[in-house]
């Protein structure tokens, strides 16, 4: 499984859902330290750090017989790259789309007919379509928590004067896990 965004709140939550599911997990991040943070207390099996590596070659390089399932997070040239080196009825999520919230003009993805030559899927999740089975998952990701199998992180910073800022880490990629603004009185 390819993984961007794999060092945000959702990614890092997909791929060790995956992890504990026995996937091979491989996360797309911005930076050495994010990079780390995937493989070294997350446990994903590679990282890519696309802001200095060149990701055409290591998702190639990393996913050398193609990619069954890709999760992004990030849309773009990331998404394109992945669509290259997909696998047979390969599947792909479409959960969010970084890369693109502050376009002027949304790219879609330039290599789609790797969808059909592969008889791939796309779908999007947004996650109040999987309301019903909330108490469920709570469940579970409590217990895997509880078990350490299941880790979080949160960057929390304080006071609504500071909105501004914390929101722009956002689209800046300037957070690790969660990224929370505490609101004090």
């Amino acid at each position: 499984m390819l993984v961007s965004g794999a060092a945000g709140a959702v990614g890092s939550v997909v791929g060790q859902i995956a992890k504990i599911k026995g996937c091979k997990v491989i996360g797309i991040a911005g930076g050495k330290d994010k990079c780390d943070y995937l493989l070294n207390e997350l446990g994903f099996d590679a990282a890519i750090d696309y802001k200095n590596e060149s990701l055409r070659k290591e998702i190639k390089r990393n996913c050398p017989d193609g990619i069954d399932v890709y999760f992004d997070n990030v849309g773009g040239q990331t998404l394109d790259h992945a669509l290259a080196n997909l696998r047979i009825n390969a599947r792909i999520v479409i959960c969010g789309a970084i890369s693109q919230y502050n376009s002027q003009q949304v790219e879609g993805p330039k290599n789609y007919l790797s969808l059909l030559v592969n008889r791939a899927s796309m779908k999007g999740m947004v996650i109040f379509d999987y309301e019903p089975q909330y108490e469920q998952a709570r469940a579970q990701m409590s217990k895997w928590i509880k078990d350490g199998k299941l880790k979080t992180k949160e960057d929390v910073y304080e006071g609504i004067d500071n909105f501004y800022e914390v929101f722009l880490k956002l689209f800046s990629g300037d957070k690790l896990g969660k990224l929370i603004l505490k609101i004090i009185k």
